[in-house]
């Protein structure tokens, strides 16, 4: 089953760390890795950084555009008046049909915060249970939406590039 994890960690470097334990648990075949970001806000930045991992270097770009467009309206929009709201609607358009909600993206606005990070991926095969286990030493937070065959098929289709 396709899905679309967020992990949110109470440290700027969490997911980086989890990165690398992600990469272990999909060469010991754990999971499947369509592709993943970390974005991390460190203490004292006015906003967070965002690394796409380009784990598909033939559709990297797909993903990417992806990875650009959810950070970008969640992280460096300013919180003024509507506009946020404003973002979040357009990207929640942007990702219909993806199983990638609105709700899911306020979510993720209000949750990563400054002094936080966070590991965005998109999984195939995988048992997210027993990843979450690879995590269990750092404080995190799971925020997960397992996709429809529809969903999946849209997500690839728009941003996997198939």
């Amino acid at each position: 089953m396709t899905a679309f994890t967020v992990w949110k960690f109470e440290d700027p470097a969490g997911a980086e760390q989890a990165s690398h334990l992600l990469k272990q648990a999909e060469s010991e075949g754990l999971v499947k890795v369509l592709d993943h970001a970390v974005v991390s806000w460190p203490q004292g930045d006015p906003k967070p950084t965002t690394k796409h991992s380009h784990d598909a270097t033939v559709r990297g770009g797909g993903w990417g555009a992806l990875w650009g467009m959810v950070a970008g309206a969640l992280f460096f929009v300013p919180v003024i008046g509507g506009v946020a709201g404003a973002a979040i609607g357009a990207i929640s358009k942007a990702t219909e049909g993806t199983g990638i909600t609105k709700e899911q993206l306020e979510r993720i606005r209000t949750e990563v915060t400054e002094g936080s990070s966070a590991l965005f991926m998109v999984t195939d095969e995988g048992d997210l249970d027993r990843l979450g286990d690879r995590f269990k030493t750092m404080p995190k937070k799971l925020i997960e939406t397992n996709l429809t065959d529809a969903e999946r098929t849209v997500l690839l289709q728009t941003f996997g590039g198939r």
